[in-house]
């Protein structure tokens, strides 16, 4: 069986995709968003961490995170909100025949998938071009044509905050080798 090493440097910042099972579309659902929502407040008050970005998009989101210094374990944190998440929306979404053994044995719903992508950012450069990753990704995936058209995502605090402008990203594009985990 392999072994998935995770970086484990303290007080880090973190570029995460997650993804839905299957890659249904539930994730901007209403329902889907205010539970999410409520699951990573209730996880940030026992396993405090800043975020940095957000985008949620309907079967997969991508978020930048920083842990307190000395603190690395964003796995426990995804493990939690994962969870909670799975509790509270699984009348909702589980579907039992899509139930492999291994979910079973591993006590898993069919809500999300196993694992998730994780990056450690290197420095500024690499932190502004996830930010940007980020932002731009609903126009990317074609759910939208104006970046700030998209309602689940940072990117209107960071225009409140001057960090972009209301038009930012018209005549960007990223290219697939730009992916970033997905």
């Amino acid at each position: 069986m392999p072994r998935y090493l995770r970086p484990k440097t303290e007080g880090s910042i973190f570029f995460f995709t997650v993804v839905a099972f299957g890659r249904r579309k539930i994730l901007t659902i209403e329902n889907s968003r205010k539970i999410l929502s409520n699951a990573v407040a209730e996880v940030r008050t026992q396993y405090p961490f800043s975020i940095n970005a957000w985008v949620l998009l309907p079967e997969h989101l991508h978020a930048i995170w920083t842990l307190p210094e000395g603190d690395t374990d964003y796995s426990k944190r995804w493990g939690l909100i994962k969870a909670k998440f799975s509790k509270e929306s699984k009348l909702l979404f589980h579907e039992e025949h899509s139930l492999t053994p291994s979910r079973n044995k591993r006590r898993e719903t069919t809500i999300w998938q196993r694992r998730f992508w994780e990056h450690s950012i290197r420095d500024d450069e690499d932190f502004r071009n996830h930010i940007d990753y980020i932002h731009y990704n609903p126009v990317k995936h074609g759910l939208v044509q104006r970046v700030g058209d998209w309602p689940y995502s940072t990117f209107h605090s960071y225009v409140r905050e001057g960090l972009y402008p209301e038009n930012w990203g018209e005549g960007v594009s990223f290219s697939r080798d730009d992916s970033f985990g997905e």
